[in-house]
């Protein structure tokens, strides 16, 4: 593999920002004296016609113990660093100008906490870019291992050809967080400019399979050798800024680097590291209007609970009597209602309640689980912000998205229509539906009080809904659903709905979950194969 980025540790400098000291050893001991970055760059030229150097590398980033970059800082406002980048430059161009062409020499100094004193780290090479100073930012690259907690590797801009990246250790350009794949392995990012779509290759070739997921929009990158506990996985999202036009996909197209003056590097305070790195933190979305919600109350006089009798499913089929036979048993016609999804409340409308987060947790089969260690959790606070939370820790997220926690599987988050929006956060499509079955030519109702159904009320327990100010355990339906919400009917024609608490909010969606309509007090008919929306449930009635 080619080497793309020139990486070497210099030691033994007694000040660190001694430019000369850094370039070229003084004397003529040719033969005794370590390699300086003068005689690195002399090694390594970018082209050679034979043995004869026809182009050097330009572009240099110099790394000094953290220490030394941080009392640099406090002492002389980066003075210090500012001078050695613009004597470095001047030294590279007297002494390499005729190998320069119209190409800029650019420095960079950073510090880094993993040099010991008297040591600077460099590097340069095909991968190594540092922008003008007037250049936006093209691409913004992230990587993930769960597809909900994504973290920011490496910018890429308009003039910057390559990008290697890889894990900590390795000779790469950019380092990812959470590396698999061992320090040989690395991603290489080609760049043709703002009118062609970047190219992923991976390094070395045969060892990973590496494919674009154009719904998902990233790129799923997998090791084709073996390893304990399966083969790990790394996704890789390459998002455009909002800064840059769209590509126009137009093949072979090529942007021609360009020179810009030089500016010598600012110190880096948090701020600025995190800026040039394209990390840019959510504007979070401004809260939709609410009435005054509905808080329960407590009932201590209400009757006792009617259990009526709840008709068997066509697959509960009775014991053969004596000379029966399977094909002479009919069964009675069944229609379905399916749980498809769960929408997420706006908790501001439940302040009273003292509701502070509501918590799904999913296991690695995707289906709703009390696991301690879920493959994947979807939380809504009291502040209605919307939060994915994995091993890999906790990021705000929004809707339409999609994610992969594990292979093979996939869980969706849709917004909520504009005309649910006051009540709802978003929904959260289920992996595997759960569904039961209902007879016909008889009404039932669903509700906290109804046995109708309870199996798909997967939300009736305290432990998905935390609240505070004192308040006791409660389970999340009492949120949004009540006592009897509706009452339903399976006819030839659909579902007859009827809503049977002028305080419950019902919803008609189609089949692919789209709005029709809110339903009020008048009965309704419900297509099959339609959707309803009562309080967290999204039911599927089918015929």
């Amino acid at each position: 593999m080619p080497i793309y980025v020139q990486h070497e540790v210099l030691g033994r400098i007694q000040d660190v920002f001694n430019a000369e000291a850094i370039w070229q050893a003084p004397g003529l001991a040719l033969f005794s004296r370590r390699p300086l970055l003068r005689d690195l760059l002399e090694r390594s030229p970018r082209e050679h016609k034979g043995r004869a150097a026809t182009r050097c590398f330009s572009h240099v980033t110099l790394m000094l113990p953290q220490e030394e970059v941080d009392d640099d800082y406090h002492l002389t406002r980066g003075a210090r660093a500012r001078d050695l980048a613009q004597t470095l430059t001047a030294l590279h161009q007297k002494d390499f100008g005729d190998l320069l062409g119209a190409d800029q020499v650019r420095y960079d100094v950073i510090g880094t906490s993993s040099l010991a004193p008297g040591e600077i780290e460099v590097k340069f090479g095909h991968a190594v870019y540092l922008p003008a100073p007037d250049e936006k930012i093209l691409y913004n690259v992230s990587v993930s291992r769960d597809s909900a907690i994504w973290h920011p590797v490496c910018p890429i801009y308009p003039n910057q050809r390559l990008a290697l990246i890889g894990g900590e250790g390795s000779e790469a350009s950019f380092t990812a967080a959470g590396w698999p794949f061992g320090p040989d392995g690395a991603i290489l990012i080609i760049n043709d400019g703002p009118d062609s779509q970047p190219v992923v290759q991976m390094r070395p070739k045969d060892a990973f399979d590496c494919r674009y997921d154009p719904r998902s929009g990233y790129y799923t990158i997998k090791s084709l050798r073996d390893a304990p506990g399966g083969s790990p996985r790394l996704l890789l999202k390459i998002g455009r800024t909002s800064a840059m036009p769209a590509a126009r996909h137009m093949a072979g197209s090529q942007m021609a680097t360009t020179s810009a003056p030089y500016t010598a590097p600012q110190p880096a305070t948090a701020e600025a590291i995190a800026s040039s790195r394209g990390v840019a933190a959510g504007a979070p979305m401004a809260p939709v209007a609410a009435a005054k919600p509905a808080v329960w109350q407590s009932r201590s006089g209400a009757a006792p609970i009617d259990l009526t009798a709840v008709p068997v499913a066509a697959s509960h089929k009775p014991a053969n009597q004596f000379g029966e036979s399977d094909a002479t048993y009919a069964p009675v016609s069944q229609q379905r209602v399916s749980l498809v999804a769960l929408a997420l409340p706006r908790l501001s409308r439940y302040r009273d309640t003292g509701a502070q987060t509501l918590e799904l947790p999913f296991d690695r089969s995707l289906t709703l689980s009390a696991d301690a260690q879920p493959a994947i959790s979807f939380v809504v606070d009291a502040a209605d912000e919307l939060y994915a939370c994995t091993a890999e820790g906790r990021q705000r997220i929004t809707a339409p998205a999609t994610f992969t926690p594990v292979d093979s599987r996939a869980i969706r988050l849709l917004p909520a229509a504009p005309e649910m929006a006051d009540r709802y956060r978003a929904v959260v499509c289920l992996a595997q539906p759960v569904g039961a079955g209902v007879a016909m030519g008889a009404r039932f109702t669903f509700g906290r009080n109804s046995p109708m159904l309870s199996a798909l009320r997967l939300l009736d327990s305290p432990r998905f809904l935390k609240r505070g100010n004192g308040s006791g355990a409660a389970s999340a339906d009492r949120i949004g659903l009540s006592r009897s919400a509706f009452s339903f009917e399976a006819t030839a024609k659909g579902y007859q709905i009827g809503r049977l608490s002028t305080t419950q909010a019902l919803y008609h969606l189609d089949e692919k979950l789209d709005f029709v309509a809110a339903i009020a007090d008048a009965a309704y008919l419900l297509p099959n194969g339609h959707h309803l929306v009562a309080g967290h449930y999204v039911l599927r009635f089918d015929a």
